[in-house]
C-alpha cells in the first residue's frame, strides 16, 4: 500500500487521535492509534501544526513562513501526514 502525495493545496488538520504538548523546543505528538512519537523540532512548526484547521490549505499556511524556511516546513509537514498525524480533509464549498 503506497502513501497518497502530500498536495499544499488541500487542506489538512491535526488527526483526532493525535495528542500535542508543547515543549520548549517545539512540541511532542503522540497519536493514540498507531501508538507513534513525533517531535515537533521547532516552536513555530507547532504554531503550523495549530493553524491547520480543515478549512484553508497547507499552501495559505506556509505563505506566512519566510521564503527560506518554506521548504523545510512543507518536508516536515508532509512527513507528519505520511505518519497520520495529519489528515487531509475535504474543501468546504464556498457560497
Amino acid at each position: 500500500m503506497t502513501t497518497p502525495a502530500f498536495d499544499t493545496a488541500r487542506p489538512y488538520r491535526l488527526s483526532p487521535s493525535v495528542a500535542l504538548r508543547p515543549e520548549p523546543f517545539g512540541a511532542l505528538a503522540y497519536h493514540f492509534g498507531n501508538r507513534r512519537l513525533s517531535f515537533l523540532k521547532a516552536p513555530e512548526l507547532l504554531g503550523l501544526v495549530q493553524r491547520l484547521d480543515g478549512r484553508t490549505s497547507v499552501r495559505d499556511v506556509l505563505a506566512g513562513v519566510p521564503e527560506r524556511r518554506r521548504e523545510a516546513f512543507r518536508r516536515a509537514l508532509a512527513s507528519l501526514a505520511a505518519a497520520d498525524m495529519i489528515v487531509p480533509t475535504e474543501a468546504e464549498p464556498q457560497p
